[in-house]
């Protein structure tokens, strides 16, 4: 018995992790113009659920790879489901570590889920264009 709760605590102290939520009503593609759509009224039907992910590596806390950012996890669910925006999204932030106390390897996850709409309108809005400097 003294030994499997040895194993435990060891197994533990190996491998920790933690993890955060959160809630949005409405995200759109990277690039589009929510303040427009909602503005605009457009018409929209449900695909269905969608979720997608993004992940960060990291090897010895100083090489990185991956993407772990919220718009690629919305452009990775977006793209599954064939949708133009997400509603009564839930996001989750994780972040994990192997022997965290050195840093050998750790990765941060970030996932979405929500309902995917389609807007009627088949071009979507995008943001206004910057204004050209004057000379």
């Amino acid at each position: 018995m003294m030994l499997r709760t040895v194993g435990f605590v060891c197994l533990a102290m190996g491998v920790a992790g933690c993890s955060s939520m959160g809630s949005l009503g409405l995200v759109t593609k990277s690039g589009h113009d929510p303040a427009a759509i909602l503005k605009g009224g457009q018409a929209y039907t449900e695909v269905g659920q969608a979720s997608g992910s993004s992940c960060r590596f990291f090897l010895l806390a100083v090489v990185p790879w991956g993407n772990g950012t919220f718009s690629d996890a919305v452009d990775d669910a977006l793209a599954k489901s064939g949708g133009d925006a997400l509603l009564n999204v839930s996001v989750q932030n994780s972040m994990y570590g192997l022997i965290p106390i050195y840093n050998i390897f750790s990765w941060e996850c970030t996932d979405v889920r929500g309902t995917a709409i389609k807007f009627a309108n088949s071009t979507p809005v995008q943001p206004p264009a910057p204004p050209t400097p004057r000379s």
